[in-house]
């Protein structure tokens, strides 16, 4: 049996790459799963996603943990087989965020054994997002919700996250923090605001761009068209949050009130136009129409980078990357480099674009895999 082939061919080669990764950062063996365990629960959760629960399609997580290492859990008084039509039944019951259907191997055989929102450090978990669509991430542990992700899968396309994209030497230096985030595992508190944002304006499904500008300077302005339709004193919300105490950023009450003022933030993009923060979170405006800065070449090629293992840079037209945002972002980043833009399309793409000193070119990079 075990030379078989799986249902899901990608599960065993996807298994095979990402296997390495857990296995450098696992505390212990209870919480490295094998080969054929990441390739079985693979394989599980891509045919649960494609069946259907009166009409629903089941979204679950599932963690691969050993219940002494949970400290609050739902404990099955019989454990669960690891099989699709299980998941699906029990897909209802632990859909919403935060959620995690426990994994972990008894007598031999893979099992479903309770539920829990608390995760150790370096878990490993695998997103059912969509029928066909599956992250596979580690858990930065706690109940703080934060994972790293690690490799995604749609169909046939496995996608390993390259975890070493920020220190490209090509990187722009205000994009480093974007690419970097998913390394930054044991600061209390740690909180990458510009990825919340990035995630709320992806999930709003309208599209929007958000520029992101020195505190010190009022040269953006040169590169939108005046007078700005909606622009407002410096609001400081995030601002304020963003200056708490690390360990403050850790309770339940701070991530909440952060949740709160990213939506609104990331709601503002939806408006047409691009909406305007400083790099200290100070919101400027929105609704901010782009134009090319006086004096300033239009911008005619960039470099074209996605954070994913082998995936080589190519030179293209902004054009071949979207519409007006793009095009707009592009041109912003060309005119105004001490900046990034960050544009979300209705189809899903997120791209970040910023000026490289070393390419002499901007540099537009797609982040959606990290995302998700």
């Amino acid at each position: 049996m075990a030379n078989q082939q799986p249902a899901y061919p990608a599960a065993r080669a996807t298994a095979a790459r990402v296997y390495p990764h857990f296995a450098s950062h696992s505390a212990g063996l209870d919480l490295l799963p094998d080969v054929a365990a990441i390739e079985a629960i693979i394989d599980v959760a891509f045919w649960a996603s494609l069946r259907r629960e009166e009409t629903l399609t089941p979204k679950v997580s599932l963690a691969f943990v050993a219940p002494a290492q949970v400290a609050l859990a739902v404990i099955f008084e019989r454990p669960v087989p690891l099989a699709a039509q299980p998941l699906t039944r029990l897909g209802p019951a632990v859909e919403r965020p935060g959620i995690h259907l426990c994994v972990a191997r008894q007598e031999g055989e893979l099992v479903v054994w309770g539920a829990t929102r608390m995760l150790p450090q370096f878990c490993f978990v695998l997103e059912v997002v969509a029928p066909g669509l599956l992250v596979i991430k580690h858990s930065r542990g706690g109940d703080s919700g934060k994972f790293v992700n690690v490799a995604v899968l749609q169909g046939d396309e496995i996608k390993v996250v390259d975890q070493r994209a920020a220190n490209a030497p090509e990187c722009p230096e205000l994009l480093t923090p974007m690419l970097g985030f998913q390394s930054d595992v044991s600061a209390p508190g740690s909180v990458n605001a510009l990825i919340q944002i990035a995630v709320s304006m992806r999930e709003h499904g309208r599209g929007g761009s958000l520029l992101v500008v020195p505190a010190e300077t009022e040269v953006w302005r040169e590169s939108i068209l005046q007078p700005i339709l909606y622009s407002v004193a410096p609001f400081r919300a995030l601002a304020d949050l963003m200056l708490e105490d690390p360990v403050e950023r850790s309770r339940h009450r701070w991530q909440e009130s952060l949740e709160r003022v990213v939506e609104g933030l990331a709601g503002l993009t939806a408006v047409d136009g691009a909406t305007v923060i400083t790099d200290r979170y100070e919101l400027l405006a929105f609704g901010a129409k782009i134009v090319r800065r006086v004096g300033w070449d239009q911008v005619n090629c960039v470099s074209l980078t996605e954070p994913i293992v082998g995936t080589p840079a190519i030179v293209t037209e902004p054009g071949q990357l979207g519409g007006t945002r793009h095009l707009s972002a592009a041109q912003f980043a060309h005119d105004q480099r001490d900046t990034i833009a960050l544009v979300a399309s209705q189809d899903g793409r997120f791209t970040v674009f910023g000026w490289s000193p070393c390419e002499q070119m901007v540099y537009a990079n797609r982040i959606e895999t990290l995302l998700l």
